[in-house]
């Protein structure tokens, strides 16, 4: 194959008729004189998709050895996500980067949470007067990010509570962001949300605790939710686990899980920023970034909403350029028809480019 490729069809987001050229890992100018191969005429050009949550090096038992993980980045990849924001990894990452057949990973480092409130083998667990300097170090090893555990089962409570005071959450939020780190924080309930957000936080995960009062704060502030989806039906099932000795939290849990479409809708429609991530390597496998984004559209996103939130927008969003013009990554996925239309159709990707490669 030359050194330059060359494609054909509608590119989004713009919906026009185009023919893109790319060398060196880059959408390029057309070429004067190089010799060009043809890769692929027609169908609907997409950006690379992107799994904004996501756990490669993860499975429910904690960190994964690199041959999992490897398997984890194909997977991923062979859907069409080739932008990964990795929510929190117990599992050194970093020779993925040296990788070019494989995503881009943008880490948040590992899971920062309350002793004893989380799962196994997956975090820091650490008390409060120790949460900043654990901010300050996960925020050093990450990649702009970092993850907080903002809610979780407190057994003498019988139910979700907040793992964290106010005060500790402002003094680690403020250090992250001199540092020149974004704070997420999963959340499944309401309590913990009104001080995150007064302590600055910048994104939330699931968000099934919103409240209708919380709505224009976040929009107005640019609170980004990425609500998982996916991972939000399995709710019932844990729920149904917890049950007999934590009847309180099961019914709670219960109850966020029949509103959830309700609540992510209101945030949409409140302009609060949403996002599309699958919470893929605990229990849910890799690879699912299309039915995620589909997902999207049961909250009141239209197809092009939806597929912005898990493209263009969504790599806006995390600091890569998103839009395939001379310059920025050759990164894109091709489609027979017209995902906008039918998000359906991102399940069967025609043809997957990875850093100006055919994949």
């Amino acid at each position: 194959m030359s050194d330059v490729i060359r494609l054909t069809g509608t590119v989004l987001p713009a919906g026009e008729q185009q023919e893109l050229y790319l060398s060196g890992g880059l959408v390029v100018d057309r070429p004067a004189t190089a010799d060009v191969t043809t890769v692929s005429s027609g169908g609907w050009i997409v950006p690379g998709l992107v799994d904004a949550h996501c756990h490669i090096g993860l499975d429910q038992h904690g960190a994964v050895d690199r041959e999992t993980q490897e398997r984890q980045a194909y997977a991923d990849r062979d859907a069409g996500a080739l932008l990964v924001r990795d929510a929190g990894s117990a599992a050194d990452t970093r020779w993925i980067d040296d990788r070019e057949d494989l995503p881009k990973i943008i880490r948040a480092g590992r899971h920062i949470a309350r002793s004893k409130r989380y799962i196994r083998n997956y975090g820091w667990e650490i008390e409060p007067e120790e949460l900043v300097a654990y901010v300050e170090q996960e925020a050093l090893k990450g990649d702009g990010w970092v993850k907080l555990v903002g809610d979780w089962i407190d057994r003498d409570a019988g139910d979700l509570t907040p793992c964290w005071p106010a005060e500790a959450l402002n003094a680690a939020i403020a250090r992250a962001h001199e540092l020149g780190a974004r704070v997420t924080a999963h959340v499944f309930g309401e309590h913990a949300l009104r001080d995150l957000f007064a302590a600055g936080i910048d994104c939330i995960e699931h968000g099934t605790g919103m409240l209708p009062d919380m709505l224009d704060q976040m929009a107005a502030a640019g609170v980004a939710v990425v609500p998982t989806m996916i991972q939000l039906e399995n709710f019932p099932e844990y729920a149904e686990q917890a049950a007999g000795k934590f009847p309180t939290y099961a019914a709670h849990m219960r109850d966020l899980y029949e509103r959830r479409l309700d609540t992510l809708r209101s945030a949409v429609e409140a302009g609060v920023p949403v996002y599309a991530g699958t919470d893929a390597g605990g229990v849910l496998g890799h690879g699912l970034v299309a039915s995620e984004i589909q997902a999207l559209t049961t909250i009141g996103m239209s197809g092009e909403q939806a597929l912005a939130a898990g493209s263009w927008a969504a790599r806006e969003w995390l600091g890569v350029p998103g839009t395939l013009v001379p310059g920025n990554p050759a990164d894109l996925v091709v489609y027979d028809e017209d995902p906008r239309a039918d998000p359906g159709v991102l399940e069967h990707p025609r043809l997957i480019v990875l850093r100006g490669r055919v994949c």
